[in-house]
């Protein structure tokens, strides 16, 4: 998705749009793979405890996950790292998650239920632990951002029961950072945004995320993708600054504290105003 869709006209909404996407695509490498695969092996060498779970019922997730990517090109499984006979079902899990550019999560479908995180890597936190919601279902995961399951609980839960295998679906959301890091986990305490913010402290952080059924496991593939783009850069636009002041100025407050933003907001428009 552009920036133009990412902030759209209009008040603060939570958004249900999403989009057909190309799986094969959104897992393969890019322009910057050399510089994200050192990070995620940085990370997942120094705490993989913090950035990689999997529960023993994600096993056969995992498995398939595997098959998809090796599907699709991103990695040989007849390696070491993949070894069925020799190697761990985390430390395999941790291994896809050193080749593949995008955090990844393994959700099982629960019949007429919901889904539940059974598993995953994820080094490019947006300020949550994936150790917190191991195990959790969705709603369970989403009860956290005020208002949303109220707004869209429902829907997401439909979405995510009826995917179908062969099609893969995308969307992106936003929020605002102190630090251009893709790593903001809790435990690295980066610096919040507050009231003494400049324009140059600000960044503008995008995820976007990509679903993947998974026909055989009845599980869903979920990878997460980051960009960060300098409040400078969207001030340039004076649509984009003009949306996201906006946005700010409409979004609810329960959701301000949730985004970490009721010292900043004042400060914030006034830097995309001026």
């Amino acid at each position: 998705m552009t920036l133009e869709e990412i902030l759209p006209e209009g008040d603060y909404r939570f958004s249900f749009r999403f989009e057909r996407a190309d799986a094969q695509r959104f897992f393969g490498p890019t322009a910057l793979h050399d510089d994200l695969i050192a990070q995620r092996s940085h990370w997942l060498g120094t705490h993989p405890d913090r950035y990689a779970a999997l529960l023993p019922e994600g096993e056969p997730l995992l498995e398939e996950a595997l098959e998809l990517a090796s599907r699709w090109g991103n990695v040989r499984t007849d390696t070491v790292s993949f070894s069925n006979s020799n190697t761990q079902a985390l430390s395999r899990c941790i291994a896809l998650g050193r080749v593949w550019e995008p955090d990844f999560l393994l959700l099982q479908v629960e019949a007429a239920s919901t889904a539940r995180l059974l598993g995953g890597v994820v080094c490019f936190p947006s300020s949550w632990s994936l150790e917190e919601k191991m195990g959790h279902p969705i709603t369970s995961i989403h009860r956290v951002v005020p208002g949303l399951n109220d707004a869209l609980g429902s829907q997401i839960n439909s979405f995510l029961l009826k995917l179908r295998h062969g099609v893969a679906w995308s969307r992106s959301n936003w929020g605002l950072s102190r630090s251009d890091e893709l790593n903001q986990h809790p435990a690295r305490q980066l610096p919040r945004l507050d009231d003494s913010v400049r324009l140059q402290d600000v960044w503008l952080r995008v995820e976007h995320q990509i679903l993947v059924a998974m026909p055989r496991t009845s599980g869903i593939l979920f990878g997460i993708r980051i960009t960060s783009h300098p409040l400078a850069a969207i001030k340039e636009s004076s649509q984009l600054a003009r949306r996201l002041a906006h946005a700010l100025r409409t979004m609810p407050a329960p959701i301000v504290d949730y985004k970490g933003l009721k010292q900043a907001r004042p400060r914030l428009i006034e830097l995309l105003d001026t």
